[in-house]
């Protein structure tokens, strides 16, 4: 470890996930939330956190476990009813939906935009986002929407910027990526991945309860949570990489 990097460890310690009050957990599509940070939304929600989901797109183009003869608008009507059920499974009932297309069918400005004034009507202190940096990630909407959620949490302090916008400021002071490669921080989650795997099994048009899929996912899910707990001495848990507003801004070291 460089000289500069452990005096920044020192100087700007990581924000802890659980110290704040309020989070906006942003997913690229019904679904990621749970599958990225599921657990640690449910324990958020059970500690008397306000925690509010953001679903940016539809994600009507997801057929591949869907009824037969499930049309793409169909779909994309089932799945906004699973994100809420899915959502009150952990605990939440404030969910939002911006509705874009998925797949990158939209303008990212427009998306930033739209971002923007959720995060001003919900205040958070803390946004979770997926990992826009993450190599081996090819799906458009995981980078756009972790990359609008980088720029907004930076910038939501500033009302004359949010005012570019057509949002209130916001007293965001940190960000969450999920399904990163590169954790700084984890959140225990001991006897939360039963709630977890629930959640998602009410995406039932992506999940089939039998399906290779939800096993895959659930085996992975299991693995994951293993893994992050011995890392972090804390039996089961989720990792993320966690950035506060000193670490956003001119300060390579914060991201290696």
């Amino acid at each position: 470890m460089s000289l500069t990097r452990l005096v920044l460890r020192f100087a700007a310690p990581v924000p802890q996930v659980e110290s704040f009050q309020r989070y906006l957990f942003v997913g690229p599509h019904p679904d990621d939330i749970e599958i990225g940070a599921g657990a640690t939304a449910a324990k958020l929600t059970a500690a008397g956190k306000q925690v509010t989901f953001l679903v940016c797109t539809d994600g009507r183009f997801g057929l591949e476990h869907a009824p037969k003869g499930t049309t793409t608008e169909t779909l994309a009507k089932l799945r906004q009813a699973e994100a809420r059920a899915s959502a009150q499974a952990l605990g939440v009932t404030d969910v939002r939906f911006l509705d874009f297309s998925d797949g990158g069918f939209y303008d990212f400005e427009t998306l930033v935009k739209a971002m923007a004034q959720i995060v001003g009507d919900v205040q958070p202190e803390l946004i979770f986002a997926p990992d826009p940096g993450v190599t081996s990630e090819c799906h458009i909407d995981h980078r756009n929407a972790g990359e609008a959620a980088k720029r907004l949490a930076f910038f939501a302090p500033f009302p004359e910027v949010m005012a570019q916008y057509g949002a209130a400021p916001a007293p965001v002071q940190a960000l969450a990526f999920y399904m990163t490669a590169k954790p700084n921080r984890f959140v225990r989650t001991n006897g939360l991945l039963h709630q977890q795997l629930d959640a998602i099994l009410c995406h039932r048009t992506q999940f089939p309860q039998d399906s290779e899929a939800f096993k895959s996912l659930s085996l992975y899910l299991k693995l994951r949570s293993v893994d992050f707990g011995l890392r972090s001495l804390k039996g089961r848990a989720e990792g993320f990489r966690v950035l506060g507003q000193t670490h956003m801004h001119c300060l390579p070291e914060a991201g290696q």
